[in-house]
């Protein structure tokens, strides 16, 4: 009797999980279900497009709307930032047999093609450009001249091409035809023009220059990395092996000026060239020259360039969505991703031996020569911060524990796997353990942060130990408890919006396709977003300078934007 008792609860609780897994993929159907009924087009009577509004309040139904300096309201619709919405749909699907979802993130990638392609091949998305839903006309912040702009976006490319091949294939060409000022010094810039004629492309000549050559673009990691997936996808889609030369040739710029010593860096493969002067420390414009020089030569010397700076932002750029989108495409090119794999986890290893304090779980803010900012007084205005400013280190959260714990399942390392060990701890995950050895997981964690869902699928993904995928559904069932409010995902039940591109459902879905052993069924995740960024009328009519879209997401209800940048 005892042992078909012992049976009979085996059984029931294998049911229980069962049932368990059904419902978390229900919850993010009916989560996709209620994106597209509540962000759909609801202006255009019985001919709506198929394009969806960014945030919606999920109380009234009222989306989120952009206003405009001059009073104009825009109901704003950013394909570049519904990259990850995207991704969920085509894994519905997958997973589901349910044709609807990929059928509708197809229809909206035909749709932004057919219509919102300017004659160059760019498309109207990105830091700058948007759609208004109302009008179904683009609109954008006059004030940034109306450019093109994507940073750490990573658009869902395997979908692009499977919809429309030669469309995506002349975006791609665009992109890099706008952001490209000077091919033979490689230089870049975040900003690039709609219209531009075609150039040489791939067939232009190339000249290495050295580390940190001053030019008129700002060569961002971030907007650089969305120029290297494009067009190392592009070599992978349309065959073009010059747009990989190209694209690892981009790559290579910010690791030749790494330091020689520490291997840290960089964010910026050049420094702001010089073409004015000014007294004023508060006037960070790049024309008065290098701004991390401006604030901190004084006192570290040549070093302290932006380029060098590895502060807080810019090192989640550097070891997060940087580290995240090379180790993907070391993996999907195979031999020819070899190089980006090695830069990767060269940085990733140098980051953790200088950056990283296992005895508080922080990163130190640092110089990339290995000066360490800790408990440092800015004594000066400027683009770091103002005058009386310490800076301090800053919690190693799970986004980096991804990092590392990806970089570990495609390339193990046992420095990489004890960052993810301490960052694991700290986050309340439980001890992973040595390499190779017993890991102690708590079953009970309280954790509910989408990374550390990704992370746990590739640990147990490195290591076969089926406690990782139970320590994920924890966390999983932590974020459906504590995040879903009135069929949204968000941090707080009280926010006035909900933002569609949530990460939340994309990494419940990411584990229950490990769950059923499918790992292609859902798109790997890189940590890519897009968002808008521009000026913004206040109540009283003034104009709040670069307000960005999250800032806009992460108000409660009753709250407005302050001038000083603070809710």
């Amino acid at each position: 009797m005892k042992k078909r008792s012992l049976a009979a609860l085996c059984c029931a609780s294998l049911v229980a999980v069962q049932v368990q897994a059904a419902s978390r993929i229900d919850v993010v159907k009916q989560y996709a279900d209620t994106v597209l009924d509540k962000a759909a087009d609801h202006y255009h009577g019985d001919t709506p497009s198929p394009l969806l509004a960014d945030g919606v309040d999920p109380r009234t139904g009222q989306q989120l709307e952009w206003v405009f300096p001059d009073g104009r309201h825009a109901v704003l619709s950013n394909f570049s930032a519904q990259q990850n919405f995207m991704r969920v749909l085509v894994g519905l699907t997958q997973l589901t047999g349910d044709q609807r979802y990929a059928e509708r993130a197809q229809t909206l990638v035909r749709y932004y093609f057919d219509h919102y392609q300017d004659k160059s091949g760019l498309l109207f998305w990105g830091g700058h450009r948007f759609v208004d839903l109302k009008t179904l006309q683009p609109e954008g912040p006059s004030e940034k001249e109306l450019v093109h702009e994507l940073k750490n976006a990573y658009p869902f490319y395997s979908l692009m091409f499977q919809v429309d091949k030669p469309a995506t294939v002349r975006f791609i060409h665009a992109f890099w035809n706008a952001h490209v000022y000077d091919w033979k010094a490689l230089e870049t810039s975040r900003h690039g023009e709609y219209g531009k004629a075609m150039g040489k492309l791939w067939r232009n000549d190339f000249t290495q220059q050295p580390p940190f050559f001053a030019t008129k673009g700002l060569s961002f990691l971030n907007a650089g990395n969305d120029l290297i997936y494009s067009a190392s996808l592009l070599a992978k889609y349309n065959h073009e092996p010059e747009a990989l030369t190209w694209a690892l040739r981009l790559a290579q710029q910010y690791v030749l000026p790494r330091d020689k010593q520490t291997g840290l860096g960089v964010y910026q493969f050049t420094q702001a060239l010089k073409r004015a002067e000014t007294t004023d420390d508060s006037d960070t414009h790049s024309k008065y020259g290098d701004r991390a020089q401006r604030q901190f030569g004084p006192e570290f010397g040549p070093d302290a360039l932006e380029g060098n700076m590895l502060l807080k932002g810019r090192t989640s750029t550097l070891y997060s969505e940087n580290a995240l989108m090379q180790l993907q495409l070391a993996a999907d090119l195979g031999a020819e991703g070899d190089t980006l794999k090695t830069w990767t986890v060269d940085g990733l290893k140098a980051f953790a031996k200088y950056a990283y304090d296992a005895r508080d779980n922080t990163f130190r803010p640092m110089l990339a020569n290995g000066t360490d900012l800790s408990g440092y007084t800015l004594p000066r205005d400027g683009y770091y911060g103002k005058k009386g400013t310490v800076l301090t280190p800053y919690p190693a959260g799970s986004e980096f524990l991804l990092s590392y714990a990806r970089a570990y399942a495609i390339a193990p390392d046992p420095e990489l796997w004890a960052v993810a060990r301490g960052i694991a701890l700290a986050r309340g995950l439980g001890d992973i353990g040595v390499v190779s050895g017993k890991a102690k997981l708590d079953l009970n964690t309280r954790n509910r942060e989408p990374y550390a869902i990704f992370a746990l699928i590739d640990l147990w993904r490195a290591t076969q130990d089926k406690q990782y995928l139970a320590v994920a559904e924890k966390v999983a069932d932590n974020i459906i408890a504590h995040n879903l409010h009135h069929g949204f995902f968000m941090n707080s039940p009280d926010m006035q919006y909900a933002s569609i591109d949530s990460i939340d459902p994309y990494a419940i879905l990411a584990l229950e396709a490990a769950r059923q052993n499918k790992p292609d069924a859902v798109a790997p995740f890189i940590n890519g977003a897009g968002f808008t960024e521009g000026a913004y009328r206040m109540p009283d009519g003034s104009a709040r300078v670069s307000t960005r879209d999250d800032e806009l997401l992460r108000l409660k209800v009753g709250e407005q934007l302050q001038p000083n940048g603070k809710k």
